[in-house]
């Protein structure tokens, strides 16, 4: 890789002013906002979960409708290692992960070769398998009941999850976190160059030498660990793992996430979690019936208008003149 594209690879990678001031104001909210503690967990797993599928959708150009397949996969993961093997939440956590990285290398097999249309059923089937063997090993899974009676033992020994969600919510984060610092670093990496590229054309990739299947299994791989650390932390956390997890559900709205946020920056997931659950906490409050509507009128403004545009509306004017 030449000296410019390392300069610009170091430029993309270094930490903006207003990145740690974010992250201090997602520590700081549930301290300031305890009745809220719970909402803040969810809004750090569904995080977590909207940037494993930026991974492989906006920087490697894979499109996927079956991204719950890891995101349940590593739900009943930790749900079973915590009932029959340790209730420990971070050994669980790696276990959910490990599970979750033999099953995207073996899924990964999937989409190395035919179109989008083709990627999108190929690993929409492979979500709706696992959720129908979820559903027939009800001696295992708890089937359509759900696997109950998941009890974490304290956090580092010394952290309660209770029922006010602090514990929660400080754990998530701290996960969330971590896993983003090190996908940032991945993504403006030599390697995360290569998969831009492989986005961008995929011929061309191959004929300058980058080896694109490995790099299409190795991210894919990588994102359904992602995701089954954001399955993990969901059923650690609420202490229940349901069918609802392996659902096409979880795959739509995680795309409506990135399609609020926006997608190839990773802070578009963040973005998206934050936007969606608050919206939903607010009009399902207002209008249990109808909040769909009001997300979907949101969805079509948003993508009718245009982001930049929505945020800084005063832009309007100069924009629309010839």
């Amino acid at each position: 890789m030449s000296g410019r594209a390392l300069d610009a690879l170091r430029g993309l990678s270094r930490i903006r002013p207003w990145e740690p001031v974010l992250w201090l104001l997602a520590f700081a909210a549930p301290a300031a906002l305890p009745s809220h503690a719970l909402m803040i967990n969810e809004i750090a797993v569904f995080a977590l979960f909207a940037i494993s599928l930026d991974l492989i959708l906006g920087f490697t150009g894979i499109v996927s409708l079956g991204h719950a397949a890891f995101f349940g996969m590593g739900a009943y993961a930790a749900a079973l290692f915590a009932k029959w093997v340790l209730p420990d939440p971070l050994s669980g956590l790696l276990f959910a992960m490990a599970v979750c990285s033999v099953l995207g290398a073996v899924c990964s097999l999937s989409i190395l070769r035919g179109t989008d249309l083709t990627r999108l059923m190929v690993t929409l089937g492979v979500a709706l398998i696992l959720l129908e063997l979820a559903n027939q090993m009800s001696w295992l899974t708890g089937g359509a009941d759900g696997l109950q009676g998941v009890v974490m033992a304290p956090l580092l020994g010394r952290f309660e999850f209770g029922l006010s969600g602090m514990t929660a919510a400080y754990y998530s984060l701290c996960v969330t976190f971590t896993l983003f610092i090190v996908l940032r670093r991945l993504v403006y990496s030599p390697f995360g160059a290569t998969l831009m590229a492989v986005r961008d054309n995929r011929l061309r990739a191959m004929a300058i030498g980058i080896p694109v299947s490995a790099r299409l299994a190795s991210v894919y791989t990588i994102a359904a660990v992602i995701a089954g650390a954001a399955g993990a932390l969901l059923a650690q956390t609420t202490g229940f793992a349901s069918l609802d997890v392996f659902d096409f559900h979880r795959s739509a709205d995680v795309m409506l996430l990135l399609v609020i946020g926006g997608t190839g920056w990773l802070y578009g997931g963040v973005v998206g979690a934050v936007v969606f659950k608050i919206m939903h906490a607010l009009l399902s409050a207002v209008t249990p019936q109808y909040w769909t509507f009001w997300i979907g009128l949101f969805l079509v403004v948003l993508v009718m208008t245009g982001r930049e545009r929505l945020i800084r509306p005063w832009t309007w004017w100069g924009r629309s003149r010839p």
